[in-house]
């Protein structure tokens, strides 16, 4: 083993956890999430659809937003559950949460798809492609 020579210049690294790299996914996954919903409220007739009861073309009704408020919560808890459950039920739980929401991403684009939101689901779904990365190569004890 060739050891490399140390200089003044070189800077300090760690090594990062895998379930501390999925909290981090996940957390960025939620900033995007959110805020490509907040900048929908910038695009025309936007706030005059909600005040009419509209997203989309779905009414808002208590349903609706029990179900919007569910599909936020779910990888809003994937920040927390990565770090705190054991690493065998971590693992497939981010496989399969991060799977289930790559078609459900893409389906937001459906109707009216802006450049922002395009953009903004792209990186969402590479987000939870490294998401799967990151929890199918976890390192063996």
């Amino acid at each position: 083993m060739k050891l490399q020579k140390s200089t003044r210049n070189d800077l300090e690294d760690i090594k990062v956890h895998v379930k501390l790299k999925l909290a981090a996914t996940w957390t960025s996954f939620m900033f995007l999430y959110i805020y490509v919903d907040y900048f929908h409220l910038y695009m025309p007739n936007s706030i005059k659809d909600l005040i009419s009861g509209i997203v989309f073309k779905f009414e808002i009704t208590q349903a609706f937003l029990l179900i919007a408020l569910t599909s936020v919560t779910i990888p809003a808890l994937m920040i927390f559950l990565s770090v705190v459950l054991t690493a065998k039920f971590s693992r497939w739980t981010n496989i399969i949460v991060a799977t289930i929401y790559i078609p459900y991403t893409l389906f937001n684009l459906a109707g009216e798809a802006w450049p922002h939101m395009i953009f903004g689901a792209v990186i969402e779904v590479i987000l939870l492609l490294l998401v799967i990365w990151y929890a199918l190569k976890w390192p063996k004890q």
